[in-house]
C-alpha cells in the first residue's frame, strides 16, 4: 500500500479535516483521527438496511435521516433502494460538503446527489436533533467511530439520556435509531434500554482484523 497524497486540508469550526487517497481509496480524517475510507462500506450499508428491515410492515416510502455525509456510501445506498422515500443528510463540515458536491467524492455521490428524494442540511447532527421539529422513520447516525470514541468531546451529548431523548423526539411512533460503532458497546445497549427503546440489539459486519463493525438498533415503541 503506497503512502497517502493528501487532496484538501481545511481548518473548521470543529478543527482540522482532511481527504486523502490512498491507492484507488479516499480517506476522512478528522482531528488527527481516521474516520472512514472508501475501501469497503459494507458496515455503512448495513446501517441503512437495517434501520429499514426493523421498520413496521407494511410502512410505506419512509424517511430517512442520516446523521454524517461521510464517503457517501449511506446516502449512495439508501437512494439506490426505491423503498425509501425522503433522505436527509446532516453534516456539519462544509469542506466535506464540497467534496460530494463539486470536489473528488462527487464520483461516488453524484447520482445519489440529484435524486430528488434527498437532501442535504449543512448542520451539527446534535443541534439539529435537538431543535428541529422534523420526525422521521429511521435515523442513521454515523458521526464517531461509535459512542465510546466521539471525533469531537461535544459529540458525547448524543449517546447521554438528553440526547437519546432527542433522537426519540424525532422518531416517528414505531421508528428505528440505527448507530454506527466501531466496535460493540454494551453500555451503549444499556443506555438505549433505559432511554425508552425497544427491540435493543446490535448487528456486526467482520472485518479482516480486530473486533467486528456494528450497527446498535433501537426502536420507538409505537
Amino acid at each position: 500500500m503506497s503512502s497517502p497524497v493528501t487532496l484538501d486540508r481545511r481548518e473548521g469550526p470543529y478543527g482540522e479535516i482532511v481527504l486523502r487517497r490512498r491507492d484507488e481509496h479516499f480517506e476522512i480524517i478528522a482531528n488527527g483521527t481516521f474516520l472512514m475510507d472508501t475501501s469497503d462500506g459494507r458496515s455503512e450499508r448495513l446501517l441503512i438496511d437495517a434501520a429499514r428491515d426493523a421498520l413496521p410492515a407494511g410502512r410505506t416510502a419512509p424517511s430517512v435521516l442520516i446523521g454524517g455525509l461521510g464517503v457517501g456510501f449511506s446516502l449512495a445506498h439508501a437512494a439506490a433502494d426505491p423503498r425509501w422515500g425522503r433522505i436527509v443528510v446532516v453534516e456539519r463540515e462544509a469542506a466535506v460538503i464540497d467534496w460530494h458536491r463539486t470536489g473528488p467524492l462527487a464520483e461516488l455521490s453524484a447520482g445519489a446527489l440529484a435524486d430528488p428524494r434527498s437532501g442535504i442540511l449543512h448542520t451539527d447532527l446534535v443541534a439539529h436533533l435537538r431543535t428541529s421539529t422534523e420526525t422521521y422513520d429511521a435515523l442513521c447516525l454515523d458521526i464517531d467511530n461509535g459512542p465510546d470514541w466521539t471525533v469531537t468531546e461535544d459529540n458525547g451529548s448524543l449517546y447521554s439520556p438528553a440526547g437519546l431523548d432527542a433522537c426519540k423526539d424525532r422518531l416517528t411512533p414505531g421508528g428505528v435509531l440505527a448507530v454506527w460503532s466501531a466496535q460493540p458497546s454494551s453500555a451503549f445497549e444499556k443506555s438505549l434500554r433505559n432511554a425508552g427503546f425497544s427491540g435493543v440489539r446490535t448487528e456486526e459486519i467482520r472485518v479482516a482484523r480486530g473486533v467486528p463493525d456494528v450497527v446498535h438498533l433501537g426502536v420507538r415503541p409505537a
